[in-house]
C-alpha cells in the first residue's frame, strides 16, 4: 500500500522543481535565430543576470551544466603551471579544483572540514604566507550541496584583501544564486559562475559567468583558453558568437521566465522566503535530533545554508531505508549523502520553486517515514517548522 500518486515531488538540491509557468514559456515553436526577437531576449537575458550577480562586469551564457561553467572560469583566466588555492568547504570547490588540476594547475587544497564553513582568517594567513604571489586565483563556493555549508562570501574577500594579495577571487553559486544575496562587485569577486537548475528554475543545460575588469585583462594573457569558453571568441557584432553557435532557445525562453516571476516576486522577497522555509526545516531537524539519531551536518547554525539542509544518521540507521520509503510510499524524494557522507546523510532541498505547503508535505513525509520504520527521533519536528512560519509570516 502507497499514499502516493500523480506528480514525485523533488526535494533534492537540483534540478529543482519548475514552476509550470516555466515549462509552458517552452512549449512553443523554434525562433529565427537571426531576428531581433532573438537579440533582444540574449541582451535582456545578459542584463538580468549581472543584475542577480549584482555586478557591473560582463555575463557570459554557455550551453552547459555548472562544471562547464567551471571550465569556462578557469580557461579564460589561468595558464598551464598557474597555481589555484581551493578553499574546502565540502566537495564542490574541491571537485573545481580537481578540473583545475586536469586542465594544468598548480592545485593546493586549503584543507577545510565537511561539518564547517571556510574560516577567513585561514585564508588570510594562507596568503600571507605566499610572499611571492605564487597563487593566482583562489576558488569557493558560497553554497556546497554535498555537506550543506554556507560559505561567508564577503568576510573571504575582506581577508583575501587585509592579506594584500593580487590573486582572483573565484566564487561558484550555483546552489545560490537567486535564492540568497549575492554582491559581485561590493564583496571584491573577480569571476563568479552559476548554473540554471537550481534557484533559477530552469531546466540543465545553461551555465552562466561573470567577469569584472580584472579578471577581463589577465584573461589577455591566460593561455588555457579554448574556442568554446573563451570570453575573447564570445564577443563581436554576429549574434551566434555570445553561444559560440546555435543558441539553446527553448532554454532560454525558460530562463527568461524564470527571472520574471522572480521580478514579480522581488528579489529581497525571493531571499526572505528561503530563509524563513530554510529556518523552518533547520526547527524540524532540530526537534527530530532530540532520538540521538539524526543530526545537522554543519555544526555551527550560523553555517547552515538556506538552500540545502543536510542531515547526518548514525547509530546503525540507513538514511537510503528513509529515501526509499519517502520516494516509494509517498512521492517525495530527498537528496542522497554524497562523497564523504555517502550512506551517511540525506538532504532536503529548499531552493527555488518551493513555498510552504512544499516543504511542510516534505518534512511531514520524512516524519511519517521516521514513524513507520521505527526510527529513533524526538517528537514534533512539523509541528516546531509550522510553529515558526506561523509566528514570523504576518497575518
Amino acid at each position: 500500500m502507497t499514499v502516493r500518486a500523480g506528480r514525485e515531488f523533488l526535494a533534492i538540491p537540483g534540478p529543482t522543481t519548475m514552476p509550470d509557468e516555466v515549462l509552458r514559456a517552452m512549449h512553443r515553436p523554434a525562433l529565427d535565430i537571426y531576428s531581433k526577437q532573438m537579440t533582444d531576449l540574449t541582451d535582456g537575458i545578459m542584463s538580468d543576470l549581472a543584475k542577480l550577480f549584482a555586478t557591473k562586469g560582463k555575463t557570459y551564457t554557455y550551453i552547459s551544466n555548472g562544471h562547464g561553467a567551471w571550465e569556462a572560469v578557469l580557461s579564460n583566466v589561468l595558464s598551464r603551471g598557474d597555481k589555484l588555492l581551493v578553499l574546502e568547504s565540502g566537495r564542490f570547490a574541491v571537485g573545481w579544483g580537481n578540473a583545475a588540476e586536469l586542465m594544468g594547475a598548480d592545485v593546493e587544497v586549503l584543507k577545510g572540514d565537511w561539518r564547517r564553513a571556510v574560516r577567513p582568517h585561514e585564508v588570510e594567513e594562507r596568503l600571507r604566507r605566499d610572499k611571492e604571489h605564487k597563487i593566482k586565483a583562489v576558488v569557493v563556493v558560497q553554497v556546497d550541496t554535498a555537506s550543506g555549508a554556507y560559505n561567508d562570501i564577503e568576510a573571504i574577500g575582506k581577508a583575501i584583501k587585509a592579506a594584500g594579495h593580487p590573486a582572483l577571487y573565484m566564487v561558484d553559486a550555483v546552489a545560490s544564486l537567486g535564492c540568497m544575496p549575492f554582491e559581485m562587485d561590493k564583496w571584491g569577486i573577480d569571476v563568479a559562475m552559476s548554473g540554471s537548475q537550481k534557484g533559477l528554475m530552469t531546466p540543465p543545460g545553461l551555465g552562466f559567468v561573470a567577469a569584472n575588469d580584472r579578471a577581463l585583462e589577465v584573461h589577455k594573457t591566460a593561455n588555457m583558453a579554448t574556442p568554446y569558453w573563451s570570453w575573447s571568441e564570445r564577443e563581436g557584432t554576429e549574434h551566434y558568437r555570445k553561444y559560440a553557435g546555435t543558441a539553446p532557445v527553448h532554454l532560454l525562453f525558460a530562463l527568461r521566465q524564470a527571472i520574471d516571476l522572480i521580478h514579480e516576486e522581488g528579489l529581497e522577497n525571493v531571499f526572505r522566503r528561503h530563509r524563513l522555509l530554510a529556518e523552518a526545516a533547520r526547527r524540524a531537524v532540530a526537534a527530530w535530533s532530540e532520538g540521538q539519531v539524526l543530526g545537522f551536518n554543519i555544526a555551527e547554525a550560523t553555517e547552515r545554508s538556506d538552500t540545502v539542509t543536510t542531515v547526518t544518521m548514525n547509530n546503525g540507521h540507513d538514511p537510503l531505508a528513509l529515501q526509499r520509503y519517502c520516494k516509494e510510499k509517498c512521492g517525495v524524494v530527498l537528496g542522497t549523502g554524497i562523497g564523504d557522507l555517502q550512506g551517511q546523510a540525506f538532504r532536503i532541498a529548499h531552493m527555488g520553486h518551493v513555498n510552504a505547503p512544499m516543504l511542510l508535505g516534505t518534512l511531514g513525509v520524512i516524519e511519517v517515514a521516521l514513524n513507520a520504520l521505527k526510527i529513533p527521533h524526538g517528537k514534533g519536528g512539523l509541528e516546531a517548522a509550522v510553529a515558526y512560519l506561523g509566528a514570523e509570516v504576518e497575518a
